[in-house]
């Protein structure tokens, strides 16, 4: 018997390595749709995995659209994946032309782009910040002014992800500049051309994710994890931990709200990942939501507290056949990431955990003598470990007493003099 081949849109990443050796492990062929530079940059172990790829440019969604479906059909390709933020839009598309499981293709763009999903949400009714979508100087002063905004207020790029060009604005001041850095970031296949930018009421409260798999239009929610996030101007994840026990009110609320943006956002077949903030008197708002599995090392988390494989739960979805959900484990599992306590070149770096009893990943991202940022966005990061246990607190404990272990040592870029404060070895605060 032939098995269905199984196509990724941009295999890069860990999590999409995870994602190609379950499927090569259940004996199905993998291909990948990909750009010449990207697979210039597989690592061996992934070339080694795919039966097969097609180049495409997916600045041109239609003619990626075409080329990709041409190559699946020779292919005898019957599962369509991605986790890469930019292309579940296409994924959905794909899957429309080829007849295999996915999500709504009138509906995905409310998906990844930002204005189209505030508005989406304001007709299906999910409580989400009141967010206006401003293209000029005018427009800006306008929502400013608006009373529904108010300060603090967010602003951030319609198209962008992992917090990057996202600012916290205390008043007027900082609103022009703000609005500057969020026209910089286009998203990773964008082509430009629209000037917009969000200006998004502030929900304060505590942040959270839930991590949801679709089938046939049910929804299951794994898991709420809780975020460690950075304050001031910039808000970056520092840390994710799962799961959540939420009271069963609170819970029943922040589940009806992401049962209401999965449904408006059009996912009927796979993973979502939406993040939400729970004001003190247990009001949910929904901030986004993503149609796809979680990044931030998330699917480690949930193997290893709850036992669900999440990435066979995704081939089962895209291929159309029962996912095995339930949680088998009932542990505890935290990611921490490392980021530099200033602007500069990485000279040195000690103490990064290694892998082992409690610490099943560790990996760390960033190049001794290459720049390092202060985080301004999640892909600031320098790296992450992962820490597991039974026990919560114990849990919490460890990660964080590992993660002051760590030092790095920042100098001066050579290219930036006055760039950065002096040379220093700083332990790397939680």
């Amino acid at each position: 018997m032939t098995l269905p081949g199984v196509l990724l849109l941009d295999a890069a990443g860990p999590e999409a390595g995870a994602l190609a050796r379950a499927a090569a492990a259940r004996r199905h062929q993998v291909h990948a749709a990909t750009t010449t530079t990207a697979y210039a940059d597989y690592g061996p172990e992934l070339k080694g995995l795919l039966a097969g790829h097609i180049v495409t440019d997916f600045t041109r969604p239609d003619r990626a659209l075409d080329e990709i479906a041409a190559y699946a059909r020779r292919r005898g390709v019957g599962a369509v994946l991605t986790v890469n933020e930019y292309l579940t839009e296409l994924t959905a598309h794909l899957c429309a032309e080829l007849g295999v499981p996915g999500n709504d293709p009138g509906r995905a763009h409310a998906a990844r782009d930002k204005a189209a999903m505030a508005e989406t949400f304001a007709v299906a009714g999910v409580r989400a910040p009141y967010t206006v979508l401003v293209r000029d100087a005018d427009g800006l002063r306008a929502a400013l002014a608006d009373p529904s905004v108010g300060f603090p207020c967010v602003i951030k790029p319609v198209a962008g992800a992992g917090s990057a060009g996202v600012t916290v604005v205390s008043g007027p001041a900082g609103a022009a500049a703000a609005a500057d850095a969020a026209r910089t970031v286009a998203g990773m296949y964008a082509r430009g051309g629209d000037p917009g930018v969000l200006v998004q009421a502030y929900a304060a409260g505590a942040e959270y994710s839930v991590e949801s798999f679709t089938q046939d239009g049910n929804t299951t929610h794994l898991a709420v994890t809780r975020k460690q996030v950075t304050g001031g101007a910039n808000r970056v994840e520092t840390g994710h931990s799962l799961p959540v026990h939420l009271t069963p009110v609170v819970e029943a609320a922040v589940y009806r709200e992401v049962k209401a943006a999965i449904r408006a956002a059009g996912i009927r077949h796979g993973a979502s990942h939406t993040e939400v903030i729970v004001s003190r008197d247990g009001r949910c708002s929904v901030i986004e939501i993503g149609a796809r599995l979680a990044a931030g090392q998330i699917g480690v988390l949930i193997q290893h507290a709850l036992g669900v494989d999440v990435w066979a739960a995704l081939l089962d979805v895209a291929l159309g056949r029962p996912a095995a959900l339930a949680p088998t484990t009932h542990g505890y599992a935290t990611v921490r990431f490392v980021t530099s306590p200033r602007a500069g070149r990485l000279a040195s770096l000690s103490g990064l955990p290694r892998v082992g009893p409690g610490v099943p990943f560790a990996r760390w991202r960033a190049a001794i003598g290459g720049p390092v940022h202060e985080p301004h966005a999640n892909g600031h990061r320098l790296g992450s470990f992962v820490v597991t246990g039974p026990d919560a607190a114990e849990v919490e404990e460890r990660a964080d007493t590992l993660l002051r272990e760590i030092r790095i040592h920042v100098e001066p870029h050579p290219n930036g003099p006055g760039q950065v404060s002096e040379a220093s070895t700083s332990a790397i605060a939680p």
